[in-house]
């Protein structure tokens, strides 16, 4: 994807101008990647304002580097960072833009004895990751159909005696047998009371009749990151489970309905939160309705009561409600889909009918 990238830098290089800097150098890694396609442990972009861009790595990466970015200039240096604030001082940079949100305090000691005066950029290439293109889309739409078949695979397996341990490892493992490079996160499996800790991890606990279990997991595939959650029924279901599952699947139908281009994020929250408040449950919805999702399993924007922004075409995120109820359980259901003029488009597909296993 030589040509994205290329105009993901010039896009940048633009953003440098505006803030009356000359270059700016990128070491968070995710954001490398998105600028020039290499995936490491150990790299640094400088992009000038006229769209000049150098890559430095290490030795361990420079071929990988050289064939994925054959139209940039390479420095080797395992000192990523210091070789290109030099880089830049040579070439009679006086102001470099930074990130200041990845550079640590040692680091930022580093750099500053390099020669440019150092400025921060801000979250200029987080903004550039927030709307994708076709070519992004179709990387996570791939991780979301891996997660629904991993979940298709699996989920007849969950039976009494079964651990959520057990559950969880089945899940990634399949995912990683159809094609995912890995879990997108550390999957979430909670049975029974477990399921009113939203992020609980999964442990030795047995699956019992009479509990939900609620699934949170996703796929890895070309660097993008599926998110789905579905909670499960074992054996029968009581009259309050019942009640909480259709609240919630109302809130997400909600939630997701709202996600439009222009719709404040504040208020996409709201559409879901307000109706389960309405049923009484308010305090027992305790995190945001959802997030970007992309190179990054949490990224921009976030929807929240307090959150501000608006959404707009192309932005990936999840709608994922829950109700908690301390000591007896919960329910969250969670899609992805993808902000669209025409309505939201789920990349998710997994039946949201509360499944009785």
């Amino acid at each position: 994807m030589p040509d994205i990238h290329a105009l993901r830098r010039s896009l940048l290089a633009e953003a440098v101008a505006r803030r009356d800097a000359e270059a700016a150098l990128i070491t968070a890694l995710v954001n490398v990647r998105y600028l020039t396609g290499l995936a490491s442990s150990n790299a640094a972009l400088l992009v000038h304002a006229d769209g000049t861009s150098v890559l430095c790595t290490d030795g361990r990466y420079a071929g990988i580097a050289a064939s994925i970015c054959p139209e940039l200039e390479l420095v080797v240096e395992r000192l990523s960072a210091r070789a290109l604030t030099e880089r830049a001082a040579s070439a009679g940079v006086r102001r470099l833009a930074f990130e200041a949100h990845a550079v640590t305090v040692e680091a930022y000691g580093e750099l500053t004895g390099a020669g440019p005066e150092l400025v921060p950029l801000g979250r200029a290439v987080e903004e550039l990751r927030t709307v994708k293109d076709e070519g992004e889309i179709d990387l996570l739409r791939e991780a979301c159909a891996i997660t629904d078949q991993a979940f298709t695979d699996v989920h007849t397996k969950i039976a009494p005696g079964v651990t959520e341990r057990e559950i969880a490892v089945a899940l990634e493992r399949r995912m990683v047998d159809l094609g995912a490079e890995r879990p997108a996160f550390e999957s979430i499996v909670a049975s029974g009371p477990n399921g009113a800790i939203p992020h609980h991890r999964p442990g030795a606990r047995a699956i019992e009749v009479g509990d939900l279990v609620t699934m949170d997991f996703g796929a890895l595939y070309g660097g993008y990151h599926a998110d789905m959650t579905r909670t499960v029924a074992v054996g029968h279901v009581a009259g309050w489970q019942r009640a909480v599952y259709d609240l919630v699947a109302a809130a997400q139908r909600a939630g997701s309905a709202a996600a439009v281009p222009g719709a404040d994020v504040g208020d996409v929250d709201a559409a879901a939160r307000d109706i389960i408040k309405a049923a009484g449950h308010g305090d027992d919805f305790s995190h945001g309705l959802g997030h970007g999702v992309g190179l990054e399993i949490h990224e921009a924007p976030l929807l929240g009561y307090d959150k501000t922004g608006k959404l707009v075409d192309r932005v990936p995120i999840t709608a994922e409600p829950g109700v908690y109820l301390a000591g007896r359980g919960g329910v969250r259901i969670e899609d992805t889909l993808v902000v669209r003029a025409d309505g939201p488009e789920l990349l998710t597909k997994t039946t949201k009918e509360l499944l009785v296993l």
